[in-house]
């Protein structure tokens, strides 16, 4: 009766007539293909400048003298994933970089040699992630990074020579989750998380023994932690959410022990920092409740602050500093345009334009994005951010809206205002799309973040009924075409939503999402080992029989059988934080009971789609299967699948163009 109730309804979401092609939609690739430049970086010195960008289709690391950009070169010549995190070494001869293997996590370090373009492999050890730990302009060819090459679940420290490539061990590690470090690149602190739920750091004495200097209690262990020290090393910057709600900047004298307060606000928590590229003095604060706003701590960068705001539209941060100070390069982020970058000229007083990150973005019109408070059924108050498509003046459309629920991942962090190219698409579909901060997102203040502790499934999930009950009230979605979409614990909360609102949302995108909090709980990555007991804090406890019992009412893997609108998921096959079972153990479970799934898998993805050729496919799908449920418009599939690794185990039937895509495929990569 209940699978004849679901072909029932499923049946009714097909007969939904879809828009299907327009030449007037904003083509996949403009919003979803690699940035045309990101993660603009000066050296040390002001020479040159570097980025991230394309080659051959592939994110390189490109330079050039920063008088002559037009002269850009790439120095790296990957040819498949591409590379997302680099920087700067301090000798103006090496920059590093790091890259795992098909989304694996397992980072390797490299350097890259300026003049002769020589790449070495720092850290060649198969299955072992790499972290860094510390570059300082003290020892300009040196750096620390974290190897777990002894343990799988607890990192080592090493000095690294990026001259000659030697490794040398400079802490056993046994027992801690990380290390802080000056700049002198000596050890001063170890972190490691209480049986409770809470943390320690400790200070180093004689003969390896360690006594611990600052306790955070499980309360404050999301809200509270370390920042780092200023060039002397006599202070030390925290975050610090102790004694009081909202987390604040407190600078702590090392030798003393006593805690100066910097900055704090009324309504949010401490979340970004200026810290100048010698002194290591903090010199501003950021808080971001709907909007960011900074706290000028330094009056010889206010002058210069107020003037980067008169340069250009947007909220403005500096992302990258001269060591001398002299340069910054000035970022300005917008909610309806590409993010622009500047030169700014510290002595002249001026600002230049460099280039935005999406040159095609220019071309092409975008939406606003609208901020609110939402109130919980318990008077929590939720920020939330909501796009219209554009065609919709105002901050209400002239009637109610198939609607999108975003839901973000982590759980903890946090949605925000600016670009959002999800949001975009969305709207450029026909489709209402709302993000909302729920209970255990951060940025507002511990007593925030703890309401969620334990209410996976639970009050968190409550908060995103509220949202779009509210949604529906205020007469922007229409109640009959609301979808849920989200990865990682989005994905989660999308299972939720379809296992335990069934009737609520016309249907769902699962990407990345746990199934079974259990076997979530006994399969995260080793690394993360030495903080489980903040997941069991927060999620609930694997060991004990009483928790297990808990954690499987909150897994929608029980719930499968309430599954009665269309489900979509997507998977990367080699998942360290998502394990790819928790997306097959529900496929399986719904093909059991005759419910239909359509499950998309990539073989050399993560947590996440890294590859431009693999979002693309990925959205392509996406957009047709919402097309089907919510009677938006999509862009058809085409030859979205070609360069991509999609795999269709299932339901490849159940989204218009999917079969006729994978037939005309140059090969469908499938078994």
């Amino acid at each position: 009766m209940h699978i004849g109730k679901f072909s029932l309804l499923f049946a009714l979401a097909l007969l939904i007539p879809a828009s299907g092609a327009d030449d007037d939609l904003i083509p996949r690739e403009v919003l979803f293909d690699n940035p045309d430049r990101s993660a603009v970086r000066l050296s040390q010195d002001g020479e040159y400048i570097g980025y991230l960008a394309p080659l051959d289709g592939v994110l390189n690391i490109w330079i050039s003298p920063l008088d002559d950009i037009d002269s850009a070169r790439p120095i790296t010549n990957d040819t498949y994933r591409g590379i997302r995190t680099y920087g700067w070494s301090y000798d103006g001869v090496h920059l590093y970089y790091l890259q795992d293997r098909d989304g694996d996590e397992n980072w390797r370090l490299y350097s890259v040699n300026l003049s002769s373009g020589a790449i070495d492999d720092l850290t060649p050890i198969e299955g072992v992630q790499a972290q860094i730990l510390t570059v300082s302009p003290d020892y300009p060819s040196e750096l620390l990074v974290a190897l777990n090459d002894k343990d799988p679940a607890y990192h080592r420290i090493y000095r690294v020579d990026l001259r000659d490539g030697s490794l040398t061990l400079i802490q056993e590690n046994d027992e801690f989750a990380g290390f802080m470090t000056d700049r002198q690149l000596q050890i001063r602190m170890a972190v490691r998380a209480t049986p409770e739920g809470g943390l320690e750091y400790l200070l180093p004495e004689d003969e390896g023994s360690w006594t611990v200097a600052i306790e955070i209690g499980p309360e404050d262990a999301m809200t509270t932690g370390l920042i780092g020290y200023d060039r002397a090393g006599d202070t030390l910057y925290m975050i610090d959410s102790r004694g009081r709600d909202k987390a604040a900047l407190f600078a702590v004298d090392t030798k003393t022990g006593v805690a100066n307060l910097l900055s704090e606000d009324e309504l949010a928590d401490c979340s970004g920092l200026m810290i100048h590229p010698s002194e290591m003095t903090v010199q501003a604060a950021s808080f971001e409740y709907e909007r960011c706003r900074w706290d000028v701590l330094d009056p010889r960068i206010s002058a210069d602050l107020d003037y980067l705001k008169t340069v250009a539209d947007g909220e403005v941060e500096v992302v990258s500093r001269t060591l001398d100070d002299s340069l910054w390069i000035a970022a300005y982020v917008m909610d309806d345009g590409p993010v622009r970058y500047y030169l700014y000229n510290r002595s002249a007083s001026k600002a230049s334009y460099l280039f935005s990150n999406r040159m095609s973005l220019e071309e092409v019109p975008l939406a606003k994005m609208h901020s609110v408070v939402i109130n919980a059924r318990d008077g929590l108050p939720m920020v939330s951010y909501y796009t219209l498509p554009r065609e919709h003046a105002g901050d209400r459309p002239d009637r109610p809206l198939p609607m999108v629920l975003l839901v973000h991942g982590g759980p903890w962090g946090r949605d925000s205002w600016g670009y959002d190219p999800l949001h975009q698409w969305l709207a450029d579909r026909g489709y209402a799309v709302l993000t909302v901060n729920f209970r255990e997102s951060t940025g507002f203040g511990k007593n925030f973040t703890n309401a969620g502790n334990r209410e996976w499934g639970g009050k968190m999930q409550d908060d995103l009924v509220d949202a779009v009950n509210w949604a529906i009230a205020e007469e922007i979605a229409d109640p009959e075409r609301v979808a849920i979409m989200g990865g990682s614990y989005g994905g989660y909360a999308t299972l939720a939503g379809l296992t335990m609102t069934p009737d609520l949302f016309a249907c769902g995108v699962d990407l990345v999402g746990p199934s079974n909090l259990v076997t979530f709980m006994e399969s995260i990555p080793p690394y993360w080992g030495p903080e489980l007991s903040i997941f069991i804090d927060r999620v609930g406890d694997n060991s004990t029989e009483e928790g297990r019992a808990f954690l499987m009412e909150r897994s929608p893997i029980t719930h499968v059988g309430n599954i009665t609108r269309p489900l979509l998921i997507a998977q990367g096959a080699n998942d360290p934080r998502v394990n790819r079972n928790e997306s097959e153990q529900i496929v399986s479970a719904m093909q059991e009971r005759g419910i239909p799934v359509v499950y998309l898998l990539y073989s050399d993805e993560g947590h996440g789609f890294a590859r431009p050729e693999n979002r693309l496919s990925l959205y392509a799908v996406t957009e047709a299967f919402l097309a089907r449920s919510l009677g938006g418009r999509f862009e058809p599939v085409g030859d979205a699948f070609d360069e991509s690794t999609i795999i269709i185990p299932a339901g490849r039937e159940l989204v218009p163009g999917l079969a006729g895509a994978l037939a005309s495929r140059p090969s469908s990569g499938e078994s």
